[in-house]
């Protein structure tokens, strides 16, 4: 608790430190998912004048239903410029060629990287508040993120349950991501941690029974049928992996940073609660 309380004193530091802005801003532009969703929650609906097409796509948009009714575009230097935005909002590493494009023509230009820890998520919604006009907001948010997360969080111990965040096509959840950090903030330990997989990448079935983790973390939420989706129904995994011993987390709640990926970390606490009662019973 004291950690988390530390961390709100950081971010009300930082507001402190940036410059007041001289008004919300008018004319908003987001090129990317992250910082689409956070604009959506931070600015007025008519400050927005286009997102990404991305956070219309429910499978990896948590607020995929709010932005149907939101102007979108795709990232290119004649949209944006034909947008004439007065701030642009982006990822660190897309659409390198609009956003030098917005600079050119006088936007306040702000991107942010994928965030990798929870710890990262109140200065990021701080920084695109401030960017967006609205500091309050961006503290407020805040503020709830903190108080939610600091009741939410448990306190790591070497006999953690472990969990597999196994997704299409085989892939998991690497060290140091943001959903490794979801999972020791619900009292787990990532198998890619324990097996010593520092970087996401694709294990196959057989080494993911050998490790036989505690729970199976599922991203179910893909749309249409693929051969790559179709994994996660692996008669096998069913076989290994059913009850208690599995659980649907979708993808949308920590592909990005943002006060949702906060219901991860609830739902992944609830399943090891779970184990734990079953452990304890036997």
């Amino acid at each position: 608790m004291r950690r988390w309380l530390h961390l709100l004193g950081l971010c009300s530091l930082l507001v402190a430190a940036l410059p007041a802005p001289a008004r919300a801003a008018k004319r908003i532009v987001s090129m990317n998912l992250c910082t689409d969703q956070l604009a959506l929650m931070l600015a007025d609906r008519a400050e927005i004048v286009g997102l990404s097409p991305l956070v219309q796509d429910c499978s990896g948009s948590v607020l995929c239903q709010k932005a149907q009714d939101v102007p979108v575009l795709s990232s290119t230097a004649e949209n944006v410029i034909g947008a004439h935005p007065d701030v642009v909002l982006a990822g660190q590493f897309t659409a390198r060629v609009a956003v030098k494009a917005a600079r050119e023509v006088g936007a306040k230009v702000l991107t942010l990287p994928p965030a990798s820890s929870l710890a990262e998520i109140p200065v990021q919604i701080m920084q695109v508040a401030q960017a967006v006009g609205h500091p309050e907001r961006g503290q407020q948010m805040v503020d709830a993120f903190l108080k939610r997360l600091a009741l939410l969080s448990i306190s790591r111990q070497a006999e953690d349950p472990v969990a597999a965040v196994y997704e299409a096509n085989g892939f998991v959840a690497g060290a140091g991501s943001l959903p490794d950090d979801v999972l020791a903030h619900a009292g787990l330990r990532n198998l890619s941690t324990v097996a010593g997989i520092t970087v996401a990448g694709r294990v196959p079935l057989e080494t993911l029974l050998a490790q036989q983790p505690d729970l199976l973390v599922r991203d179910r939420s893909g749309q249409g049928y693929s051969l790559a989706q179709a994994m996660l129904d692996n008669p096998v995994l069913k076989r290994f992996f059913s009850g208690k011993h599995v659980v649907d987390i979708p993808a949308s709640l920590w592909l990005c940073g943002l006060p949702q990926t906060l219901d991860a970390v609830a739902l992944l606490r609830h399943a090891r609660n779970n184990l734990k009662q079953t452990e304890d019973a036997e």
